[in-house]
């Protein structure tokens, strides 16, 4: 299988690596159908975050399940999925107060630029769409493997509600989204429709 390994500042190769396999019966196998390159990515791409050993890279990703262990009861073979940068069990008590990037048994994703993908604890990781989704509607589903989920936490903790005023810094994907994730009426104040 090829995919994107970082050996240092500004170098990316796009190499032999082994296939994924379950290692664990929470694991899933899924076939990309995008990937894309995250902002997080770019410390280490710059030399902002020290690469220590040759590493796999990316965490943004969405694609159809190959396999699953003997332990993931609401993830099936053939299921379009959309994965998270941290696995999580959804279960602990973080993720049930919906910390589930603090989860108590987490575990980063990396890797998904190649081929196949090895997502650990896959029911509370993924998140499966009713069906396979046309090719058009996938960069939009992709989205939601990172920024979306971002941007919404940061309007959710910052307790984005009518009335308030809200300053959000940065017009990135994370900021846009942010604001795309408040609530209907505190967008409405904040953007009246006259600037839109």
């Amino acid at each position: 299988m090829r995919g994107a390994v970082l050996y240092g500042p500004g170098d990316v190769r796009f190499e032999e690596r082994d296939v994924p396999r379950i290692i664990k019966p929470t694991d899933a196998i899924i076939r990309m159908s995008a990937t894309c390159v995250c902002g997080s990515d770019l410390w280490d791409y710059r030399g902002i975050n020290p690469v220590a050993q040759p590493t796999p890279i990316g965490h943004e990703y969405c694609g159809i399940v190959e396999e699953v262990g003997s332990a993931v009861r609401s993830i099936k073979p053939g299921q379009f999925v959309i994965g998270s940068f941290f696995a999580s069990d959804n279960t602990c008590p973080n993720c049930q107060a919906g910390y589930q990037s603090s989860c108590q048994h987490r575990e980063f994703v990396g890797g998904a630029q190649a081929g196949l993908l090895r997502v650990p604890l896959a029911d509370g990781t993924l998140v499966a769409t009713p069906d396979v989704p046309s090719d058009d509607l996938i960069p939009s589903l992709l989205t939601l493997s990172d920024v979306m989920g971002t941007g919404w936490f940061a309007a959710d903790a910052a307790n984005v509600r009518p009335g308030k005023t809200v300053a959000v810094v940065g017009d990135g994907a994370v900021g846009l989204l942010g604001v795309l994730s408040a609530r209907p009426s505190a967008v409405t104040r904040a953007w009246p429709a006259s600037r839109s």
